[in-house]
């Protein structure tokens, strides 16, 4: 599944999440949902601003929430998802979505289906190949 498929999945099954972007590992924008655009680079900010103040490995995740809303960052291998919710949201079943989102993608692009073989070969007037 591509990165498009995996947001539209992810925005059907996840009725908390409003809009969600996920990044590549450079940081650029691999896709976005519900007007989610600049999310990537909120999430990157984010991640960012929690290791500089906190010692030790840098985080996987994180939420930071208001009372609008909260902003999860979920980070998995080289991708990174970024969603916004509601006010208070079942986080645990946030970050099982997010993390299944990513998940989903294939890094690998789907081969394409192969045309039958020039329609098989006409048949010759005595109906032999």
């Amino acid at each position: 599944m591509d990165v498009a498929e995996a947001l539209s999945d992810l925005a059907e099954i996840s009725s908390q999440i409003r809009a969600a972007a996920i990044a590549g590992a450079d940081g650029t924008t691999l896709g976005a949902t519900g007007g989610g655009d600049d999310l990537a680079e909120v999430g990157r900010k984010l991640l960012d601003e929690v290791a500089r103040v906190r010692a030790g490995a840098p985080p996987t995740q994180l939420e930071v929430a208001t009372h609008e809303g909260s902003v999860f960052v979920l980070r998995d291998g080289d991708r990174t998802i970024v969603a916004t919710t509601g006010p208070e949201p079942t986080v645990g079943l946030v970050f099982y979505d997010l993390k299944s989102c990513l998940k989903a993608i294939d890094d690998k692009p789907k081969p394409r289906a192969r045309k039958k073989a020039a329609a098989k070969k006409k048949k010759d007037e005595n109906g032999a190949a």
